[in-house]
């Protein structure tokens, strides 16, 4: 018992707001069974009806001893039972409880339909049509304005009656357009968040796409120079050992820069602490370590480093980086052993201009799968340049990559 008060105080008393996830609005019971609500709103206004005739003149009516009384009957009944579709067909259920009022006001002595009250509510609370509702609301007040004026005196009542038709219309209408104004909120929330969902999964497919094109410049640039060190090693190792030792080395140190690389590369998906020292991405300084390891396997580059290359963004830093990496890896892959290769990055006004060429006229393959040439082409226009790749005489024929990279950077 204890126990039970003790957590019983806690919720109570508590300062904390209820869990959105468990928490739902209060639906009374017009929300919850529609149906059976305007069931028992008709019955209540029919009884209502037959109890008000028989106070005020009409228990002869009530007696059904003749073929009006039956009428009369009928046409209350058919007045508050057609409340049942109130809400579907608010200014029909509305016309017909109006003209049965004036029929039996015409023809009937007794007078008045209860359902005419609700049949006001219903008509501001549930007709979408502006002017029918209006016209409708009109209608009645007209009616009732008619009746206590010219056939009964004016007193306060009938003004405080003639007030009450235009009251009950206007709550109606008043909760209508607050119940729309809380449906849009909730449709424009929806429509927020949709977008938001989809804009967080295009940045998650941008990211996935930026880290695809890293994974394959390393892996493939690294991966092409422990290839060819290893047969390098193989071939020389019953001749000369100590070269295949220096070549083996090689390979270690391509396989722990490449590891390297990539634990950098992947640890972006994974949360770090502030304490977490990230090795900076490479540069252009770091074209002269890439230079000297691509001529490790036998091939001849010369690095070309001209014009104003300084206060670049690192991010085009880092692209003219993969770009030359990626096209010496396709050298090594393509080109025949002992090719020659210039690699030149120039700064020419506004622009930085990235060339590779090679004299290699290996065979080309046919449908490699490879993603090289479009990654370096999707680099170069996310950052607003141009890229063209294909056969060149530059020095001596081959094949030549160049790259027009803009100092201000314009992602597309």
């Amino acid at each position: 018992m204890k126990e039970l008060l003790s957590v019983f105080t806690r919720r109570a008393f508590s300062a904390q707001p209820p869990n959105p996830a468990l928490w739902r609005p209060w639906r009374g019971p017009f929300e919850r069974w529609p149906h059976t609500a305007d069931l028992l709103i008709a019955l209540l206004a029919f009884l209502l009806n037959i109890l008000m005739w028989s106070h005020n003149g009409g228990a002869e009516v009530m007696t059904l001893a003749t073929l009006p009384d039956v009428g009369a009957y009928l046409c209350a009944f058919a007045a508050n039972f057609a409340l049942l579709w109130r809400r579907s067909h608010p200014w029909q259920v509305h016309g017909v409880i109006l003209a049965v009022s004036v029929v039996l006001y015409v023809a009937a002595p007794v007078h008045g339909v209860v359902g005419l009250a609700f049949s006001l509510y219903s008509l501001g609370r549930f007709e979408a049509n502006n002017r029918a509702s209006l016209v409708g609301a009109i209608g009645a007040l007209v009616f009732v304005i008619v009746d206590l004026t010219v056939f009964n005196s004016p007193s306060t009542g009938n003004t405080v009656a003639a007030i009450m038709v235009l009251a009950l219309w206007y709550v109606g209408r008043r909760l209508r357009f607050r119940g729309e104004y809380l449906r849009l909120l909730e449709e424009r929330a929806r429509h927020l968040e949709r977008e938001r969902n989809v804009g967080a999964e295009r940045a998650v497919m941008a990211e996935r796409s930026r880290i695809a094109r890293e994974m394959h410049d390393i892996v493939a640039h690294q991966v092409s120079l422990m290839t060819v060190q290893a047969g390098a090693a193989r071939t020389i190792a019953a001749s000369d050992p100590a070269a295949a030792i220096n070549a083996m080395a090689s390979v270690e140190e391509a396989g722990r820069q490449a590891l390297s690389e990539m634990r950098h590369l992947l640890s972006v998906m994974r949360p770090v602490n502030a304490e977490d020292a990230l090795e900076p991405q490479p540069s252009l300084d770091d074209l002269p370590n890439l230079v000297r390891q691509v001529g490790e396997v036998g091939l001849a580059v010369k690095l070309n480093i001209l014009g104003d290359l300084s206060a670049l963004p690192a991010r085009l830093e880092l692209t003219t980086y993969r770009i030359v990496q990626e096209a010496l890896t396709n050298v090594i892959k393509h080109a025949r052993a002992n090719s020659k290769v210039s690699v030149t990055v120039e700064g020419r006004g506004e622009n930085i201009v990235v060339t590779v060429a090679d004299n290699g006229k290996g065979a080309k393959p046919v449908n490699t799968g490879g993603h090289g040439i479009v990654g370096m082409r999707e680099r170069v226009q996310l950052l607003g340049g141009s890229f063209n790749a294909g056969d060149s005489d530059d020095i001596g024929g081959g094949f030549k990559v160049r790259a027009v990279l803009p100092r201000t950077l314009q992602e597309t």
